[in-house]
Protein backbone atom coordinates (compact mmCIF):
# COMPACT_ATOMS: atom_id res chain seq x y z
CA UNK A 1 0.00 0.00 0.00
CA UNK A 2 1.50 3.37 -1.12
CA UNK A 3 1.98 6.49 1.42
CA UNK A 4 1.63 8.49 -2.12
CA UNK A 5 -1.41 10.23 -1.91
CA UNK A 6 -3.88 10.49 -4.96
CA UNK A 7 -3.61 14.11 -5.51
CA UNK A 8 -0.13 14.82 -4.48
CA UNK A 9 -0.80 16.66 -1.31
CA UNK A 10 0.42 15.96 2.07
CA UNK A 11 0.80 19.81 2.81
CA UNK A 12 -2.25 19.83 5.56
CA UNK A 13 -2.41 19.51 9.32
CA UNK A 14 -1.57 16.56 11.18
CA UNK A 15 -4.06 15.02 13.96
CA UNK A 16 -4.72 12.23 16.05
CA UNK A 17 -8.40 10.73 16.09
CA UNK A 18 -9.73 8.30 18.36
CA UNK A 19 -12.19 5.60 17.73
CA UNK A 20 -10.78 6.42 13.70
CA UNK A 21 -12.27 3.48 12.33
CA UNK A 22 -16.51 3.23 12.04
CA UNK A 23 -18.66 6.37 11.85
CA UNK A 24 -18.12 9.62 12.73
CA UNK A 25 -14.37 9.23 13.10
CA UNK A 26 -13.48 7.84 9.79
CA UNK A 27 -15.57 10.65 8.13
CA UNK A 28 -13.54 12.80 10.03
CA UNK A 29 -10.20 11.25 8.52
CA UNK A 30 -11.50 11.14 5.23
CA UNK A 31 -12.30 15.00 5.58
CA UNK A 32 -9.57 16.21 6.73
CA UNK A 33 -7.64 14.35 4.41
CA UNK A 34 -8.85 16.74 1.97
CA UNK A 35 -6.59 18.99 3.04
CA UNK A 36 -3.46 17.10 2.79
CA UNK A 37 -3.70 16.08 6.77
CA UNK A 38 -1.74 13.60 8.42
CA UNK A 39 -3.18 11.46 10.17
CA UNK A 40 -2.47 8.78 13.11
CA UNK A 41 -5.75 6.77 13.43
CA UNK A 42 -6.52 5.24 17.04
CA UNK A 43 -9.26 2.25 17.35
CA UNK A 44 -8.97 -0.88 19.89
CA UNK A 45 -9.63 -3.26 16.78
CA UNK A 46 -7.68 -2.36 13.22
CA UNK A 47 -10.39 -4.31 11.29
CA UNK A 48 -11.05 -2.03 7.85
CA UNK A 49 -8.37 -0.05 8.10
CA UNK A 50 -7.11 -0.95 4.85
CA UNK A 51 -10.24 0.56 3.17
CA UNK A 52 -10.02 3.84 5.03
CA UNK A 53 -6.10 4.31 4.50
CA UNK A 54 -6.71 4.02 0.46
CA UNK A 55 -9.90 6.71 1.45
CA UNK A 56 -8.02 8.60 3.15
CA UNK A 57 -5.01 8.21 0.40
CA UNK A 58 -7.19 9.02 -2.28
CA UNK A 59 -8.86 12.45 -0.56
CA UNK A 60 -5.47 13.45 -0.75
CA UNK A 61 -3.75 12.75 2.92
CA UNK A 62 -2.00 9.87 4.90
CA UNK A 63 -3.26 7.39 7.70
CA UNK A 64 -1.04 5.43 10.23
CA UNK A 65 -3.03 3.76 12.11
CA UNK A 66 -2.72 2.38 15.95
CA UNK A 67 -4.20 0.22 18.21
CA UNK A 68 -4.65 1.42 21.27
CA UNK A 69 -7.35 1.55 24.18
CA UNK A 70 -8.24 4.95 25.17
CA UNK A 71 -8.62 3.74 28.77
CA UNK A 72 -5.12 3.19 28.86
CA UNK A 73 -2.88 6.68 29.57
CA UNK A 74 0.10 4.96 28.62
CA UNK A 75 -0.63 3.54 25.24
CA UNK A 76 -2.21 7.02 24.49
CA UNK A 77 0.95 8.67 25.46
CA UNK A 78 2.78 6.33 22.65
CA UNK A 79 0.71 6.98 20.06
CA UNK A 80 1.57 10.64 20.87
CA UNK A 81 5.20 10.18 20.74
CA UNK A 82 5.06 8.40 17.14
CA UNK A 83 3.07 10.83 16.15
CA UNK A 84 5.79 13.48 17.04
CA UNK A 85 8.33 11.29 15.62
CA UNK A 86 7.10 10.55 12.63
CA UNK A 87 5.37 14.08 11.66
CA UNK A 88 6.84 16.83 13.96
CA UNK A 89 3.59 18.43 15.50
CA UNK A 90 0.29 17.85 16.38
CA UNK A 91 -1.95 20.13 15.11
CA UNK A 92 -5.53 18.56 15.83
CA UNK A 93 -7.00 16.03 18.63
CA UNK A 94 -10.67 14.48 17.43
CA UNK A 95 -11.14 13.00 20.91
CA UNK A 96 -14.23 10.54 19.14
CA UNK A 97 -13.83 7.11 20.69
CA UNK A 98 -16.96 5.72 23.16
CA UNK A 99 -19.46 3.61 23.85
CA UNK A 100 -23.08 3.48 25.35
CA UNK A 101 -25.65 1.36 27.67
CA UNK A 102 -29.14 0.81 27.33
CA UNK A 103 -30.16 -0.10 30.43
CA UNK A 104 -31.50 1.65 33.63
CA UNK A 105 -30.03 2.76 36.87
CA UNK A 106 -32.15 -0.07 38.54
CA UNK A 107 -31.12 -3.28 36.26
CA UNK A 108 -28.15 -1.91 34.65
CA UNK A 109 -24.79 -3.68 34.52
CA UNK A 110 -22.08 -1.87 36.56
CA UNK A 111 -19.22 -3.88 34.58
CA UNK A 112 -20.82 -1.81 31.86
CA UNK A 113 -21.40 1.03 33.20
CA UNK A 114 -17.55 1.48 34.29
CA UNK A 115 -16.37 0.65 30.73
CA UNK A 116 -18.56 3.06 29.68
CA UNK A 117 -17.46 5.86 31.75
CA UNK A 118 -14.15 5.10 31.77
CA UNK A 119 -14.10 4.98 27.67
CA UNK A 120 -16.02 8.29 27.69
CA UNK A 121 -14.49 10.67 30.52
CA UNK A 122 -11.01 8.67 31.17
CA UNK A 123 -10.44 8.00 27.59
CA UNK A 124 -11.45 11.85 26.60
CA UNK A 125 -9.35 13.60 29.92
CA UNK A 126 -6.46 10.70 28.84
CA UNK A 127 -6.15 11.78 25.13
CA UNK A 128 -6.09 15.43 25.92
CA UNK A 129 -3.54 15.34 28.69
CA UNK A 130 -1.36 13.20 26.23
CA UNK A 131 -1.87 15.87 23.62
CA UNK A 132 -1.53 19.19 25.58
CA UNK A 133 1.80 19.25 26.57
CA UNK A 134 3.06 19.50 22.45
CA UNK A 135 0.19 21.82 22.22
CA UNK A 136 1.07 24.44 24.77
CA UNK A 137 4.91 23.87 23.65
CA UNK A 138 4.02 24.49 20.44
CA UNK A 139 1.56 27.38 21.42
CA UNK A 140 -1.05 26.28 18.58
CA UNK A 141 -3.65 22.96 18.05
CA UNK A 142 -7.15 22.26 18.29
CA UNK A 143 -8.49 19.58 20.35
CA UNK A 144 -12.84 18.47 19.91
CA UNK A 145 -14.11 16.44 22.19
CA UNK A 146 -17.27 14.47 20.65
CA UNK A 147 -20.00 14.65 22.76
CA UNK A 148 -23.47 14.65 21.83
CA UNK A 149 -27.00 16.50 22.25
CA UNK A 150 -27.51 13.73 25.55
CA UNK A 151 -25.11 16.18 27.06
CA UNK A 152 -28.02 19.02 27.43
CA UNK A 153 -30.97 16.99 26.51
CA UNK A 154 -31.92 13.91 28.99
CA UNK A 155 -34.49 11.28 28.59
CA UNK A 156 -34.85 7.64 29.55
CA UNK A 157 -32.79 4.42 28.95
CA UNK A 158 -29.62 6.15 28.72
CA UNK A 159 -28.01 7.40 32.33
CA UNK A 160 -24.77 6.60 32.49
CA UNK A 161 -24.20 7.44 28.66
CA UNK A 162 -26.18 10.78 29.43
CA UNK A 163 -24.10 11.33 32.27
CA UNK A 164 -20.48 10.90 30.78
CA UNK A 165 -21.93 12.98 27.76
CA UNK A 166 -22.62 16.10 30.67
CA UNK A 167 -19.13 15.23 32.16
CA UNK A 168 -17.61 16.20 28.87
CA UNK A 169 -19.25 19.56 28.21
CA UNK A 170 -18.27 20.61 31.65
CA UNK A 171 -14.63 19.10 31.03
CA UNK A 172 -14.45 20.95 27.66
CA UNK A 173 -15.54 24.65 29.28
CA UNK A 174 -13.38 23.76 32.14
CA UNK A 175 -10.46 23.42 29.75
CA UNK A 176 -11.21 26.15 27.56
CA UNK A 177 -11.19 28.45 30.61
CA UNK A 178 -7.51 26.90 32.01
CA UNK A 179 -6.15 27.94 28.64
CA UNK A 180 -7.81 31.21 28.24
CA UNK A 181 -6.32 31.57 31.84
CA UNK A 182 -2.85 30.69 30.21
CA UNK A 183 -2.82 33.06 27.24
CA UNK A 184 -2.82 29.72 25.36
CA UNK A 185 -3.41 29.80 21.27
CA UNK A 186 -4.79 26.45 21.78
CA UNK A 187 -8.39 25.72 20.76
CA UNK A 188 -10.56 23.40 22.28
CA UNK A 189 -14.12 22.91 20.95
CA UNK A 190 -17.42 20.35 22.16
CA UNK A 191 -19.11 18.88 19.46
CA UNK A 192 -22.40 17.87 20.19
CA UNK A 193 -24.03 15.86 17.17
CA UNK A 194 -27.84 14.56 17.30
CA UNK A 195 -29.03 11.68 15.74
CA UNK A 196 -26.43 10.21 13.62
CA UNK A 197 -26.56 6.99 11.44
CA UNK A 198 -23.84 5.37 12.52
CA UNK A 199 -22.71 1.87 13.89
CA UNK A 200 -23.51 2.93 17.18
CA UNK A 201 -26.82 4.70 17.11
CA UNK A 202 -28.04 1.15 14.33
CA UNK A 203 -27.52 -1.01 16.98
CA UNK A 204 -29.17 0.72 19.42
CA UNK A 205 -32.94 -0.41 19.79
CA UNK A 206 -34.12 2.85 21.36
CA UNK A 207 -32.79 4.38 17.93
CA UNK A 208 -35.42 2.81 16.35
CA UNK A 209 -38.19 5.69 16.56
CA UNK A 210 -36.04 8.42 16.19
CA UNK A 211 -35.40 7.02 12.62
CA UNK A 212 -38.71 6.79 11.77
CA UNK A 213 -39.49 10.64 13.02
CA UNK A 214 -36.41 12.54 11.22
CA UNK A 215 -33.48 11.70 8.74
CA UNK A 216 -30.93 11.15 10.80
CA UNK A 217 -27.31 13.21 10.10
CA UNK A 218 -24.58 11.63 8.35
CA UNK A 219 -21.17 11.05 9.61
CA UNK A 220 -19.64 13.03 7.05
CA UNK A 221 -21.87 16.12 7.83
CA UNK A 222 -20.67 16.22 11.47
CA UNK A 223 -17.38 15.37 10.16
CA UNK A 224 -17.51 18.77 7.98
CA UNK A 225 -18.70 20.71 10.72
CA UNK A 226 -15.34 19.98 12.62
CA UNK A 227 -13.52 20.96 9.72
CA UNK A 228 -15.39 23.68 9.58
CA UNK A 229 -14.02 24.72 13.22
CA UNK A 230 -10.85 23.72 12.55
CA UNK A 231 -10.46 26.38 9.63
CA UNK A 232 -11.19 29.09 11.23
CA UNK A 233 -8.66 31.94 11.66
CA UNK A 234 -6.39 31.19 14.66
CA UNK A 235 -7.89 34.29 16.72
CA UNK A 236 -11.88 32.64 16.15
CA UNK A 237 -12.95 29.75 18.26
CA UNK A 238 -15.95 27.75 17.70
CA UNK A 239 -16.71 26.63 20.80
CA UNK A 240 -19.71 24.73 20.62
CA UNK A 241 -21.09 22.81 17.88
CA UNK A 242 -24.26 21.28 18.37
CA UNK A 243 -25.62 20.03 14.71
CA UNK A 244 -28.81 18.10 14.81
CA UNK A 245 -31.37 16.46 12.21
CA UNK A 246 -33.50 19.45 10.60
CA UNK A 247 -37.07 18.00 12.35
CA UNK A 248 -35.68 16.17 15.13
CA UNK A 249 -37.98 17.00 17.82
CA UNK A 250 -36.75 18.25 21.44
CA UNK A 251 -35.79 17.11 23.58
CA UNK A 252 -34.06 14.33 21.77
CA UNK A 253 -32.30 11.19 22.08
CA UNK A 254 -29.72 9.32 21.52
CA UNK A 255 -26.51 10.30 19.94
Amino acid sequence: MTDLPANGRLDGPVGIITGALKGIGAATAVEFARGGARLMLIARSLADGDALAEKVRVAGGKAIFESCDVRDFAGVERVVERTVAEFGRIDFLVANAGIADQSLVSDGDPERWRAVVETNILGVLYSTRAVLPRMLAQDSGHIFVMSSVSGREPYVGEPVYIATKWAQVGFVHALRLELLDQGSNVRVTIVEPGLVDTPLTRGNPRSKPLFEQAQPLTPEEVASAVVYAYSQPRNVLVSEITVRPLHQKLPSGLM
